[in-house]
C-alpha cells in the first residue's frame, strides 16, 4: 500500500456502536443509509466552531472548504473563539484525521477536541465535517457488497501512517453496520464519505479512487427530508407550548422530528414529559439556543415515554421529540410543568 494512503478514525460513543442508520429515498428509487439514528443536529442550526490550535493558513483552508456542506444542508457554520463552541478543531499530525459523529459532539467536555485534521486537503476536510454533521463511512454501508481481503487490510493499516491495532482496523474498515438494522441501500462509490483503497484490499471490487468533492448523492441526501431540508431557521418552525399546558401531537411520517419552544420567566424546576403509546426520544436545548444540549431521555417516563426534569434559569428552551424508530410514526402528548 502506498505510504500516502490515509484512513479516517471514525469516533463514536461506545454505546452507539452498530446502531441503526437512517434511510432516505432519492430520485429513481435509490436509497441511502449513511447517517446513524439520532445523530442529526436540529435542522437549521448554527454550529459554532473553534480552532484550538493550528496556523492561520490551516484555519483559512478549513473556513474555505468546510462550509461547502451548508450549500446543500440547512445548517450554518460559525467560526470564532467562543469557548463554548460545540465543535473544537485540532491539527495534530500524529493523531490522524477523525471526528465524532453529529450531536455526539455535544457529549464531550469543552476542553476536549471533537475533530482532528492531522492531514489537511479538500477531501479530508469535507469527509471529517461530513462526520461532524452526522454522516457515516460509506465503505461500512451494509449493502456495499465489498468483500475484504482482511489479511492485506490488517497488514497495511498496522503500518504507516495509521499504526492501528486489529480491533481499530475492524471498527473503522472491516465491520459493516448490521444488515438487520437497516433497510436496503445502494453503495455510492463517488461519496466523499468513502476513502481510497488499493486493489489488494478487496476480493471483488478493485481499487476505489480518492473522492475530493461531494457526490450528487451526498448533496441530495443531506438536503433530503431525513437530514437538513430547506433554509428555515429552527426558531421559526418551533411550536410554542405554554408552561403548565399539554399539547396533542403526532409524528406523522418516518424521520419526522417535532420541535417545541417554551419560556421560563423565573428560575425553577421544570418537567418536560410525553404521554401515549408512541415510543419517543426527547432532547432539551437552551437557554436561548437550539444547539446547547441540556438533557436527553428515552423511556424515562411512563412506559416508552420520555421525561426530563431540570432546574431551568430564565430564557427560551427547545424540546425536540422524535420516534425511537426513525421509520415509524404515532401520536403522543407533550406537557411542560414548573414546580
Amino acid at each position: 500500500m502506498p505510504q500516502t494512503s490515509k484512513i479516517c478514525f471514525d469516533r463514536v460513543l461506545p454505546q452507539d456502536l452498530r446502531r441503526l442508520q437512517r434511510l432516505a429515498s432519492l430520485p429513481g428509487g435509490r436509497t441511502r443509509a449513511i447517517s446513524p439514528m439520532g445523530k442529526q443536529w436540529i435542522n437549521g442550526s448554527t454550529i459554532r466552531i473553534r480552532f484550538m490550535e493550528g496556523t492561520q493558513a490551516q484555519h483559512d483552508l478549513v473556513r474555505d472548504i468546510a462550509p461547502l456542506w451548508t450549500e446543500h444542508a440547512n445548517l450554518n457554520f460559525e467560526f470564532g473563539d467562543d469557548p463554548t463552541a460545540q465543535i473544537r478543531v485540532t491539527f495534530d499530525a500524529d493523531d490522524g484525521a477523525w471526528s465524532y459523529v453529529g450531536t455526539d459532539n455535544l457529549n464531550l467536555p469543552l476542553h476536549a477536541a471533537t475533530l482532528n485534521l492531522g492531514w489537511q486537503d479538500r477531501g479530508v476536510i469535507l469527509h471529517e465535517f461530513g462526520h461532524m454533521i452526522g454522516l457515516s463511512h460509506e465503505h461500512q454501508n451494509p449493502d456495499g457488497g465489498i468483500v475484504w481481503n482482511e489479511e492485506a487490510v490488517i497488514r497495511d493499516l498496522k503500518g504507516r501512517p495509521n499504526y492501528w491495532d486489529e480491533a481499530t482496523i475492524r471498527h473503522n474498515v472491516l465491520n459493516k453496520y448490521a444488515a438487520d438494522q437497516v433497510m436496503g441501500t445502494n453503495f455510492d462509490p463517488q461519496s466523499i464519505m468513502l476513502y481510497e483503497f488499493p486493489d489488494s484490499w478487496t476480493q471483488n471490487m478493485g481499487a476505489t479512487h480518492e473522492n475530493d468533492e461531494l457526490s450528487s448523492l451526498d448533496e441530495m441526501f443531506v438536503q433530503s427530508d431525513r437530514m437538513y431540508p430547506g433554509r428555515q431557521a429552527p426558531e421559526d418552525r418551533a411550536t410554542d407550548i405554554p408552561v403548565a399546558a399539554a399539547l396533542a401531537a403526532e409524528i406523522s411520517q418516518a424521520g419526522e422530528e417535532d420541535l417545541y419552544r417554551f419560556g421560563v420567566s423565573t428560575a425553577a424546576q421544570h418537567v418536560i414529559e410525553t404521554s401515549g403509546s408512541t415510543d419517543v426520544v426527547m432532547s432539551l436545548f437552551g437557554p436561548d439556543s437550539v444547539t446547547n444540549l441540556l438533557a436527553q431521555d428515552d423511556d424515562g417516563g411512563s412506559g416508552t415515554n420520555a421525561r426530563i426534569s431540570a432546574f431551568l434559569e430564565p430564557g427560551s428552551y427547545y424540546a425536540r421529540v422524535r420516534h425511537y424508530n426513525p421509520q415509524s410514526s404515532g401520536e403522543y402528548r407533550i406537557r411542560v410543568s414548573a414546580y
